[in-house]
């Protein structure tokens, strides 16, 4: 397999300013940044349970529980316990929907802004390709560090990636 090196590091340095990005419109927004995410995953309008929040946004379930907290205590969430489960869906309130749409309007502008350009240049394809990208780096890690890790508490040494 060719070394991709370069072409990684330019990818890594790119969505670091992505990710930098979310957090400094976050501070400016005077929210948390997971606050953001999860406000931005709800805003879909569909309701969502805290353990899909979890592993569609890679956000640790203590921090989820803190802020649908939080969010719940100024009314902005509604919590609704699953038939058959222990798993709470949370939605946003009319009032939440609102304060969700005055957080994230100029976010989604930046958005709509810089994917338009972006398409403009490289085409729909672009988006595929990133997609793509993000599942292939979620099976690596799968593969290379979920695995090893449970290799690992069995015979309490680091496995071999090979």
């Amino acid at each position: 397999m060719k070394d991709h090196q370069e072409e990684i590091r330019i990818l890594g340095q790119a969505q670091n300013r992505i990710d930098g990005l979310y957090y400094r419109a976050a501070k400016k927004l005077g929210i948390k940044d997971n606050t953001l995410a999860l406000l931005y995953a709800l805003d879909d309008g569909q309701p969502h349970s805290q353990k899909q929040i979890c592993e569609e946004w890679l956000i640790p379930k203590t921090t989820i529980n803190t802020i649908v907290k939080e969010l719940a205590g100024q009314g902005y969430l509604t919590l609704l316990i699953e038939e058959h489960t222990r798993e709470k869906t949370i939605s946003l309130t009319p009032e939440g929907r609102k304060y969700a749409a005055a957080i994230l309007q100029r976010l989604y502008q930046m958005e709509q802004e810089a994917v338009h350009l972006t398409l403009l240049r490289h085409g729909p394809d672009f988006i595929r390709a990133y997609a793509d990208f993000a599942q292939n780096m979620k099976e690596s890690f799968d593969r290379l560090f979920e695995a090893g890790e449970r290799e690992a508490k069995t015979d309490g040494r680091p496995t071999d990636p090979k």
